[in-house]
């Protein structure tokens, strides 16, 4: 289970280096292996490469309705590998379609991780925030 954020800078080639707390569950439980692709609210997913295998095979299952999020998801999908310094690379093409540059977000969500790009977090986050952030969700969990 992935949790916790990290402020990360991508370098000039558009590399991000993985924390060190998730390096060896990543190189444990996926090889290094990790699939990059496109979230619809704006940022990226990144995911241990059996994590995305199931989730693959569940989009891929989803009706002909959905087309489209199955593009989105699959028609965007990278492959990538921890280099050995613990880097992966953001493709320039996902990169511009999160108008992800220097400054970013690693969020652990559990079986994955998603990439924001700082700025564009924060003004969602504030904007969620300021809307009372689905006032049922917290109701069900009771606080």
């Amino acid at each position: 289970m992935f949790q916790g954020a990290s402020s990360l800078s991508l370098d000039a080639k558009g590399r991000l280096s993985v924390p060190t707390r998730h390096r060896d569950v990543l190189s444990a439980t996926a090889g290094g292996q990790l699939t990059v692709t496109r979230h619809p609210h704006g940022c990226l997913m990144i995911f241990p490469r059996p994590a995305w295998e199931q989730f693959r095979e569940r989009i891929a299952a989803m009706p002909l309705k959905d087309q489209w999020l199955k593009r989105l998801f699959l028609g965007n999908a990278m492959d990538v590998e921890l280099d050995s310094t613990g880097r992966i690379l953001i493709s320039p093409e996902l990169r511009a379609a999160t108008n992800i540059s220097r400054e970013t977000l690693l969020l652990g969500m559990g079986s994955h991780f998603e990439l924001w790009d700082k700025a564009t977090h924060d003004a969602k986050e504030a904007e969620a925030i300021a809307a009372g952030l689905a006032s049922e969700a917290l109701q069900d969990l009771a606080f």
